[in-house]
């Protein structure tokens, strides 16, 4: 299958993976044979990349790092969780869903085993969804970037069962900030952007008061926004003491959020925002968190369009761990224009001279 933009799909062309709503349904289903119509309601709901199935790649096929029936369980948790709290103060919040911690421990524990699973885990983030569901797929997606981050830590069980809460509800106090502010399109006023950023100890007051969540959760809410230089918020911390976890959670947010669709910008490549990520170590972000992260990122996400320094095109049909920038690349198109007509493998790591200029 091929990871293509929605202004290069044709009518015709077929479904390779399913696009989700909100809750975690499904929107369109694999296999469905796109018409006009349904192209134009998938741009018109924010989605500009699906996958579509290739005969000539159709043994290419990106794994999602956890288990879909898993994805699908912490989607509609989160969801729940979420619309629940809507309009709840923090004093009715104690009576509310009295097993929600148990809940996500239990759902961050099959997150875990999943990727538990993988010896060496190269993150493909394959779900596609509209992008009214941003803020419970995000979510989620925050959960597995800071799992995997946890387990390269070498955390225990309990300490990943922290973080994992923490990372799942982290951005649950932007249920409280209305949608025309949230969702707005335009630049925020500064009345708008201070309600936005009181999510933060919106989502802790939510947390903090629950028996069954753990402080250092709550904290992930309070503190994913503060940064390594002080320059963050709410309270302008700065290095160790801002808690580890939060920090792991501030990395896996901003990549997760730098890599989808928002209302106010298009999704950066994954080597961009690694890029940026590397770039802000040490000032926005502990350089040594952020180098770990990297280990795990598929800079050119199997499935991708690239174009090699050569002038050939091909896809992306494999990654390598410890050489991220030097995945291995089936050539589809020749440097003079023509089809390849028997498509071949190009390992990068091979072919030194060889190197990947842009992603298509």
């Amino acid at each position: 299958m091929r990871f293509k933009h929605i202004d290069t799909i044709r009518e015709g062309d077929i479904l390779a993976k399913p696009i989700l709503l909100e809750n975690g349904n499904v929107l369109v289903g694999y296999g469905v044979k796109l018409s006009n119509s349904i192209i134009a309601r998938m741009r018109f709901l924010g989605i500009d990349r699906v996958y579509i199935e290739d005969a000539l790649t159709d043994d290419i096929e990106p794994e999602d790092v956890i288990q879909e029936e898993t994805r699908q369980e912490a989607i509609v948790a989160v969801h729940k969780a979420m619309t629940q709290m809507v309009d709840i103060t923090v004093t009715k919040g104690r009576t509310v869903n009295r097993e929600l911690g148990a809940n996500f421990r239990q759902i961050f524990s099959s997150i875990i085993n999943d990727l538990s699973r993988r010896k060496n885990v190269m993150v493909n983030l394959v779900s596609l969804h509209t992008t009214e569901g941003y803020l419970f797929h995000h979510s989620v997606n925050v959960a597995i970037l800071a799992g995997i981050l946890g387990l390269s830590k070498g955390y225990n069980r309990q300490q990943l069962e922290d973080l994992g809460v923490g990372a799942l509800l982290f951005d649950i106090g932007m249920i409280q900030i209305p949608n025309e502010v949230r969702d707005k399109k335009g630049p925020l006023t500064d009345k708008e952007m201070k309600l936005v950023q009181s999510h933060t100890e919106k989502g802790f007051d939510i947390l903090r008061n629950r028996f069954d969540i753990s402080l250092l959760s709550a904290h992930c809410a309070l503190q994913h926004h503060e940064r390594f230089d002080g320059l963050g918020y709410p309270r302008g911390l700065k290095g160790r003491e801002i808690h580890e976890y939060a920090q792991i959670v501030a990395i896996a947010d901003v990549f997760d959020a730098l890599t989808s669709v928002r209302p106010h910008r298009n999704r950066y490549k994954p080597n961009e925002a690694i890029e940026f990520l590397f770039g802000s170590g040490n000032s926005r972000f502990d350089l040594e968190l952020v180098q770990l992260f990297c280990q795990h990122i598929s800079i050119y996400p199997i499935s991708t369009t690239v174009m090699l320094n050569t002038g050939q095109i091909g896809v992306v049909s494999a990654n390598h761990t410890g050489s991220v920038q030097r995945p291995t690349v089936r050539i589809l198109r020749e440097a003079d224009g023509r089809e390849s007509q028997s498509p071949y493998e190009m390992d990068l790591r091979q072919e030194l001279n060889v190197t990947i200029i842009s992603s298509l």
